[in-house]
């Protein structure tokens, strides 16, 4: 029996990852269950909020890699904090320096403290400079199908339209727009912000996504090692879903044993 679709592995800036979850490293207790969650998590990916972590920029303080070490994990560092292009940039080749020349980035430009909204226009200032400078950009974005685009068609290898806003929980707010955004798409989709539980990650990925980011979701469950495990298999469930291909949703009831052909 031949699958629906094909699955291709996923690979960002020429490297093959197993794991399609990315998490964050924000909003734990402490380093000790940031490191444990992440553990749990199966990720390979990890970002890093440069303007809010010490990876080495305040010598003798508590330094994030000590715990979530580079040879084990990508570190993906990103601008989370920045609300315009000119601090995005700059924050960038900060994490480049001290990362010994790192090029893999996550861009964020901020519209405002209460929505955490992308403001795209300062995004897509940011990404032009970045990927010119040489960085693989991997985008945070709104819902919108043609920033999306514009974003993919300046060069960033990895577009991040929100699901829902950064740290509300409310899973994917709009569905069609991310339809749209995943139909037209000439490099990876994530879905970035707005994951709360497991089954929010596993549409994501039914619906096609190539890999999901969260932090909120696992660091601020009641239990958050147990939810990284759990996010764990809802990215795979997920993938495994999109690949097998669902059956068509119908209007009346259709017998699981047919019943045509039985001796009555």
């Amino acid at each position: 029996m031949s699958h629906v679709r094909s699955d291709k592995p996923f690979t960002l800036a020429g490297r093959t990852y197993q794991s399609r979850l990315l998490v964050g490293t924000g909003k734990y207790k402490d380093l000790d269950e940031t490191r444990i969650a992440i553990e749990a998590s199966g990720a390979e990916i990890v970002t890093v909020a440069v303007r809010r972590t010490n990876i080495g920029q305040n010598p003798g303080e508590p330094n994030l890699l000590d715990v979530i070490s580079p040879d084990r994990y990508t570190i993906l560092p990103n601008t989370a904090g920045c609300y315009d292009a000119a601090e995005a940039v700059r924050t960038c080749r900060l994490a480049r320096e001290l990362l010994d020349g790192h090029k893999l980035v996550k861009l964020e430009v901020l519209a405002d403290d209460k929505t955490l909204f992308p403001n795209v226009i300062e995004t897509l200032k940011a990404a032009e400079v970045l990927v010119k400078d040489g960085f693989d950009v991997m985008v945070y974005t709104s819902d919108d199908p043609i920033i999306a685009r514009q974003l993919a068609e300046m060069g960033c290898i990895a577009v991040m339209p929100l699901a829902g806003l950064i740290g509300t929980g409310l899973g994917i707010c709009n569905p069609y727009n991310l339809r749209i955004i995943l139909e037209e798409a000439k490099v990876p989709v994530l879905v970035d912000a707005g994951v709360g539980t497991a089954s929010d990650a596993t549409i994501a990925m039914e619906m096609g996504c190539e890999a999901v980011l969260m932090n909120s979701a696992i660091a601020h469950a009641q239990n958050p090692v147990m939810m990284a495990e759990a996010m764990k298999y809802a990215i795979e469930a997920g993938r495994l879903a999109y690949l097998a291909g669902r059956m068509p949703k119908k209007l009346y009831a259709s017998a699981s044993s047919p019943l045509e052909g039985l001796i009555r």
